[in-house]
């Protein structure tokens, strides 16, 4: 084996290491018996999960069934109609006084959503800057971080998602999964605890899927915490440590990545796998 070859098995199984031994800690992200309702609609019915540090969540399931509802939820893009979400032992979203709990305005909660980064299907790039600009602006309007520090953030991450050479480009000069690249560089530089991906390939041609899901495997094995919605059910299995399967705003089952995709226990989770297998053929 060459030299190269046995230094990049011995960092990959040092991610692997590390990244088991966080996953005995307590979990980083909880959601408690989560629901959401617009009018008579009820779209989450009761959502609870945990999420630990290094950790890969992925959600499955049909469209419809609440999973982005479920992700919107987490940084209060939606505000539950019900239940609590805890970032370590900070409520996200709510302040308790006394016996009560009041929801947190936009400027309060601010700090909080800095914590847990979104990335949606479509990139949301700003088309009058360009591509160092839109990843450092965060750093400078949010973080209140020095242009000059915040440029050397944002080519980091642009390094990380293979894309420091375009970064005087703008938006319309680059490709679909470019762009989504540039926003999980975005989402990157506001160094967050938790990143959220809304299925980030779905508004991507088919040839482009790929690239951004190989930036985001790599993230998996840095340790990075991610939930991530998807219906790339092969990319789920390899990549996640756990998967969660839902259903009309429920979670019908969920466990190991491998366990849930290959041997589902609920005829439901079955029932979707099939279909989804027969499609991604």
């Amino acid at each position: 084996m060459r030299r190269g070859s046995w230094s990049t098995l011995r960092q990959t199984e040092k991610k692997r290491v590390s990244k088991m031994s966080n996953l005995v800690e307590p979990a980083l992200l909880r959601v408690c018996d989560l629901y959401k309702s617009y009018g008579d609609l009820e779209v989450l019915k009761g959502i609870s999960l945990e999420l630990k540090a290094g950790e890969t969540l992925s959600l499955i399931g049909p469209s419809g069934s609440g999973k982005s509802t479920c992700l919107r939820c987490i940084n209060y893009l939606e505000k539950p109609s019900r239940g609590e979400i805890w970032l370590g032992d900070e409520l996200i979203g709510q302040a308790r006084e006394g016996s009560r709990l009041r929801l947190l305005s936009d400027r309060e909660m601010a700090p909080q959503r800095l914590e847990i980064a979104m990335v949606f299907q479509l990139f949301y790039l700003w088309p009058h800057l360009n591509v160092r600009d839109n990843v450092a602006l965060g750093s400078i309007k949010a973080r209140g971080m020095p242009r000059k520090q915040a440029y050397e953030l944002a080519e980091a991450m642009l390094e990380k998602v293979h894309l420091r050479h375009k970064a005087d480009a703008y938006p319309e000069q680059l490709s679909g999964g470019q762009q989504q690249r540039v926003a999980i560089a975005r989402a990157l530089a506001q160094q967050p605890k938790v990143i959220l991906f809304d299925e980030p390939t779905s508004a991507l041609d088919p040839e482009l899927v790929g690239e951004v899901l190989a930036v985001i495997r790599e993230l998996a094995e840095e340790g990075r915490t991610m939930i991530m919605v998807t219906h790339e059910v092969r990319f789920a299995r390899d990549v996640a440590d756990r998967v969660i399967f839902m259903d009309g705003g429920h979670i019908v089952e969920q466990g190991p990545s491998a366990q849930v995709i290959d041997t589902p226990s609920h005829e439901r989770t079955r029932s979707f796998l099939g279909r989804m297998a027969m499609e991604q053929a």
